[in-house]
């Protein structure tokens, strides 16, 4: 699928099929994310595949938002290996994070299959049933799965600004 198709097409799914989501499935799109560039290339992202139903009834104690998906990947980001902006010392941790999210976002509608960026998790408890490192933060939350028959957009996906409303033009 062309990049305008798979950009306009692809939307956030709340309902899956029971069909499971397959290793290899996993492993490509993990795969694709590689390609997304992070800060002075550190690469500082890492994955957390959640494919058990143990480990999804965990996860169902973390946030209300697995949407009975089979299978979620958690994007973390290890803060002590992204880089820091030398001017004003912000460490660009969750920017890196952000765009490896959106490569796995889009990867994921490019594979037919469905997810939906969740933000809404608690992550001190995600941390802690997990097992994360201190230095690995959980950023964006991503369930996934085969798009149940009957599920379709929310009514507000294809609201937009319009592009005046939210760009300036600098004089040239």
């Amino acid at each position: 699928m062309d990049y305008s198709t798979l950009i306009r097409d692809r939307y956030s799914v709340r309902k899956f099929s029971s069909e499971p989501v397959t290793r290899e499935q996993i492993e490509q799109l993990l795969a694709e994310t590689q390609n997304a560039p992070t800060a002075v290339n550190h690469q500082p992202q890492r994955y957390l595949v959640i494919a058990s139903p143990e480990g999804m009834e965990k996860l169902a104690t973390c946030t209300k938002y697995t949407f009975n998906a089979p299978c979620a990947i958690m994007v973390c980001c290890n803060r002590d290996e992204a880089w820091s902006n030398p001017y004003d010392k912000k460490n660009k941790f969750e920017i890196d994070a952000a765009i490896v999210a959106t490569h796995l976002m889009l990867a994921v509608h490019n594979m037919g299959l469905g997810s939906c960026w969740v933000g809404c998790f608690d992550p001190q408890k995600f941390a802690e049933a997990f097992n994360l490192p201190a230095t690995i933060e959980p950023v964006a939350l991503f369930p996934i799965g085969h798009i149940a028959e009957d599920c379709t957009p929310a009514k507000k996906h294809s609201e937009r600004k319009a592009a005046a409303e939210l760009t300036v033009w600098e004089t040239f």
